[in-house]
Order: C-alpha cells, then structure tokens, then sequence
C-alpha cells in the first residue's frame, strides 16, 4: 500500500522550469549539457525562432522554425511564456503548449534565457520557475575561455566582453547565484539545487492527501 502512494506522489509531482544564466564564456552550456546528461527527467525547451534553419540544425531538436506572420498569431493568441526580438531582426520565443507539455506530467524543464527572458517567465509562472546565474571567477578568466574556445573572432569576443557588465548587473534577480571557478563542482552544485527545488511541498501534489491518511492511521493505531 505504502509503495503505491510512493510511485502515486511521484507521478503527481509537479515540475519547475529551472533557467540558467550566465556571461559568455562562463560555463552554462557545458553545465546545461552534463546536467541533460546526468538527469533523464530533465527536459531543454526548445524554441521557436523566424530565422532560417541554419546547416546542421535540425526542426523541433534546436529550434521549431516559422515565419514572422505564425509568429505574430503566436503572439496575439499569448502562447508564449517569453518572446524576444533579436538585435540581429530574428525573433525568439517559448511555447508554452511545449514546457508545459513536461511539468504537467512532473517532469522539469531547463532553459537557457537572459534575464529579460526569465523576468517575463516569473511574471507568467512565478511558482513554476527557479533560476541560477552562474559567475566567471574574474573577467580575465572569462576573455581566457573565449579565446581558449577559438571558435570566435576577436572583434566578436571583444563584443562579447562589452556585453559582460549588463549581464553581470542583473545577477541579484536569480534565485541561487553560483561561481563557476570548477566546471565538475559546479554541475554538483547546480543538481543540489534542482533536487531540492524538487521536493519543495508546492511541487507534490499528491502529499496532502498522504499526509491525511497518515493521521488516519495514526488515529486508528
């Protein structure tokens, strides 16, 4: 009996949405993937965008790609937990048919968005969301990894660096805040957090009712 309401709470649960954050050339993608990686009931929100696939993407894996015109519809029919237009003319968003479509079957959901993007989540889904921002150990670090990666030209990593102050500005917005100076004792960090999150009694929806038959056992004792 005891096993059955176990596996009942544990298919009840109620998911988050955990958003990281952090400055270019901080470690969020290689945390985000390990995390992916290590967790099977965590699920990357895949968002739409207007601008062209580009070689090697693949439809509904990086993004779910449509026009400007289904995007606008999107918009009027307010099915986006947050949308963005680029700097660059394309335009983002995320569904909320998609994440939703994982916490309403207990399973949470990981989203890489900057603080515009997570300020418009919690203001849709304030108990749904958990953030982290991750911090570079110093700024010189940070250019050392951008230029370590070889994988940007230096007038995009000096850009980069421009960027790095407005984004480190907003980092007492986060719920938890993490320097990222071991990439391994970072993603331990990150899982504590996300296991914790998870056993909040907001997210077990099952547990009022176990709580009440517990009482009536005790009372029958």
């Amino acid at each position: 009996m005891t096993e059955d309401i176990i596996s009942h709470l544990k298919s009840t649960r109620k998911g988050a949405m955990f958003i990281i954050e952090a400055p270019s050339g901080t470690g969020k993608t290689s945390v985000i993937k390990e995390i992916l990686r290590q967790d099977p009931n965590l699920k990357f929100s895949v968002s739409v965008t207007t601008r062209p696939m580009r070689e090697g993407e693949e439809e509904g894996v990086d993004y779910y790609y449509i026009t400007n015109e289904e995007y606008n519809e999107l918009q009027k029919q307010d099915a986006f937990y947050e949308c963005v237009d680029s700097q660059y003319g394309s335009r983002y968003g995320t569904l909320k048919s998609e994440v939703d479509s994982f916490i309403n079957v207990g399973q949470d959901v990981v989203f890489d968005l900057d603080w515009i993007g997570m300020r418009q989540m919690k203001e849709k889904a304030p108990d749904k969301v958990v953030s982290i921002y991750l911090l570079p150990p110093s700024i010189a670090e940070v250019k050392r990894r951008l230029i370590s990666r070889g994988t940007d030209s230096a007038a995009v990593i000096d850009k980069r660096m421009d960027l790095i102050v407005e984004k480190i500005r907003h980092w007492d917005e986060f719920d938890y805040v993490i320097i990222n100076v071991d990439l391994e004792e970072t993603i331990r960090k990150v899982r504590r957090i996300i296991s914790c999150e998870r056993m909040k009694r907001v997210r077990q929806l099952g547990l009022e009712s176990f709580v009440e038959q517990l009482i009536e056992e005790a009372e029958e004792q």
